[in-house]
């Protein structure tokens, strides 16, 4: 889907003017054997898209102020990159305004009445439609429970860690610092992640690709004990990989993933109501994929031919998902 994607956002990005997409190539870093790294590199040549293995020496000498630790390897995918999430963010509601649409926020959804027309009822007004589409991120379940079914969602709290640089901008795309994904390290059973400083001047984000359960209407309660794990995991992947930065944290936010069992989306239309769509379960990946997201969306509540096979998003890979459930 993402040769797609990459087509859309520049088209979105010439229509709002404003740049939304950095082109950073994405660097993985791993041991030699990782059976992902692997499953990553057979993708790309696959997919045709530009990529460069790196040993140990090589990308000491492209990234010096990166450090691998003894059997770890560098995979560098140059089609990788960032995308400014509140421009773009913003762009899309722009664009949903001047088609006509309109964007109306600070709205809770009290009722969905599923009969024909479809009623929405909120805190300040109800709205009436032929079909509507559910994304609710992780008050899916809310919505839907009403509706007679329950996805296998798991709502996660994600620390999101800033780290200081010892050199303002060392680590920065001016300096052609890629974004990063640390696949299988021996210190963390889940992926670590970078993106080049330059959202807050002289700090680096690099977070740990997992969190701890939360109910996200207790998103920022105060921290559980494996909260501090995380960051000390984060702590020493800094310290022994990424020597111009501080290992000590400078900045803390949260964000929320809501996860499915296998980590892939749920795109599918309602078992019962077939003029009611879903998109949930985007694991903490879904958001440089939500344009063509959107279009298949659209497509199933249009009733049209999807563009592509949605059997891996079908909510009936799931048991006791099935009509018969409700």
């Amino acid at each position: 889907m993402m040769d797609e994607c990459y087509w859309i956002w520049a088209q979105l990005e010439r229509e709002a003017g404003t740049q939304l997409h950095r082109q950073t190539g994405l660097l993985l870093l791993g041991m030699r054997e990782n059976s992902e790294l692997k499953t990553i590199q057979a993708t790309l040549s696959r997919q045709g898209v530009e990529h460069q293995c790196l040993s140990a020496e090589e990308l000491k000498q492209r990234f010096p102020n990166v450090r691998l630790a003894g059997g770890e390897v560098g995979l560098l995918d140059k089609s990788g990159g960032l995308l400014y999430a509140d421009r773009a963010l913003r762009a899309l509601q722009d664009a949903i305004r001047r088609l006509g649409g309109l964007v109306c926020d600070g709205e809770k959804v009290m009722e969905i009445r599923p009969e024909r027309p479809i009623t929405v009822r909120s805190t300040s007004r109800s709205y009436q439609a032929k079909s509507l589409i559910i994304t609710a991120g992780p008050w899916t379940n809310q919505l839907l429970r009403p509706l007679g079914i329950e996805l296998p969602l798991q709502t996660l709290r994600i620390n999101v860690c800033y780290w200081r640089e010892k050199v303002p901008g060392s680590y920065g795309v001016s300096q052609a610092f890629p974004c990063f994904l640390g696949l299988g390290l021996s210190l963390a059973p889940h992926h670590i992640y970078g993106l080049p400083s330059g959202e807050y001047p002289g700090l680096m984000k690099v977070c740990y690709h997992h969190g701890n359960s939360a109910d996200p209407e207790e998103r920022d309660c105060p921290e559980a004990l494996s909260d501090t794990r995380d960051i000390q995991i984060l702590s020493r992947f800094v310290r022994d990989h990424l020597p111009d930065l501080a290992p000590e944290l400078a900045v803390l936010e949260r964000c929320l993933y809501t996860n499915t069992p296998d980590g892939h989306f749920v795109l599918d239309r309602h078992p019962k109501y077939d003029n009611i769509v879903i998109g949930a379960g985007f694991s903490g990946h879904g958001f440089k994929l939500s344009p063509v997201v959107g279009k298949i969306l659209y497509e199933l509540s249009m009733k049209l031919t999807p563009s592509y096979d949605l059997t891996p998003f079908r909510m009936s890979r799931f048991p006791g998902l099935g009509k018969a459930h409700l």
